[in-house]
């Protein structure tokens, strides 16, 4: 594991308690373990991350998102959407591959809809020229799909009322 992953993992695990990992439970979706950090602890911790590890750029960025993400820990994942969030103005149109493996695994809308809309939605907005028709390309894909996160998050992300499904 990488030092900023080592360092927003050991931190989500000591702000956890069993109070909060009870209640997040439901929140985290089936196969998720749940440390029991509240939402706060996940922004600071990445906050944190950010200014210890201050040389992170695009690849990085998203290496430590992967990273975190691939352990099915629900704070940890919220760790990955929120350095995504606050990292959206390094991302290009290639990482939507990336994010839809996420949305993908989601299993709740408490990680998938703030991918969709704090993400996707930015990414594309500011997209131009040929990445910008590319990103249209794979939001078409994604309504088309038969997996509902990722219709759910086209249409989030397009700025269209989500199906009903």
């Amino acid at each position: 594991m990488s030092d900023a992953g080592e360092f927003v993992d050991y931190t989500l695990q000591r702000e956890s308690s069993w109070e909060k990992a009870y209640e997040n439970r439901e929140r985290a979706g089936d196969g998720v373990e749940v440390y029991g950090a509240s939402v706060g602890a996940v922004r600071g911790t990445v906050r944190d991350a950010l200014k210890r590890y201050k040389d992170l750029g695009h690849d990085d960025i998203t290496a430590l998102s992967s990273e975190l993400w691939s352990t099915p820990v629900f704070e940890r994942r919220l760790a990955a959407v929120v350095l995504l969030q606050t990292k959206v103005g390094v991302l290009v149109n290639t990482d939507l591959t990336r994010i839809e493996g996420f949305l993908r695994q989601a299993g709740t809308g408490n990680l998938a809809d703030p991918l969709a809309l704090d993400v996707v939605r930015p990414l594309v907005e500011r997209l131009q020229g040929q990445a910008k028709v590319r990103a249209g390309k794979v939001l078409e894909r994604w309504a088309q799909d038969p997996d509902p996160a990722l219709r759910r998050a086209s249409a989030l992300a397009s700025g269209r009322q989500p199906p009903l499904d």
